[in-house]
């Protein structure tokens, strides 16, 4: 997989924009996106190489700033969680907990199916790390439990006369 991923960034390095990439759209995909979704396949598929934490520390740090043109909460959160969960790997339970506390105080409105199911997965890491009985381990998993959207509103159909 590694080399199909070198491959798609040097394809991305010589393409030569025209007038038609200022059209944007659906198949505008972003430097930030491209590695927030790399990072998040290595995880996905356990395969994890020594670029992945750095990469997904990038990638974090690419979706920080919500004035950026390319940010959206979601993909911030979906790269802490991948960046939480690495950390996990690691052993790193206190960098996982720094990577994950902006997704964990997500108003409820905010938290969308995506970011549950990351948060999920960052959980069931969690479970099975050996830094799992730790104080800090169980008052994440407690919030991890608790982490759910909010409720869809209710919908108002129309009275019958």
């Amino acid at each position: 997989m590694a080399a199909a991923v070198e491959q798609a960034a040097r394809r991305r390095d010589a393409v030569e924009p025209d007038d038609l990439d200022e059209l944007g759209g659906l198949l505008t995909f972003p430097v930030e996106k491209q590695l927030y979704y790399q990072v998040e396949t290595d995880v996905l598929l356990g395969q994890s190489t020594e670029s992945t934490v750095p990469d997904a520390e990038r990638a974090v740090q690419a979706f920080t700033d919500p004035t950026a043109p390319h940010w959206a909460f979601g993909d911030e959160a979906g790269a802490r969680c991948n960046l939480a969960t690495l950390r996990l790997h690691a052993d790193e339970l206190d960098g996982a907990a720094d990577a994950l506390r902006p997704v964990l105080d997500l108003p409820r409105a905010q938290r969308n199916r995506g970011i549950v199911i990351s948060a999920q997965r960052v959980h069931h890491t969690l479970t099975r790390s050996p830094a799992r009985s730790a104080l800090l381990a169980r008052d994440l998993g407690e919030e991890l439990t608790q982490f759910a959207p909010a409720a869809p509103p209710a919908l108002a159909l129309p009275r019958r006369p």
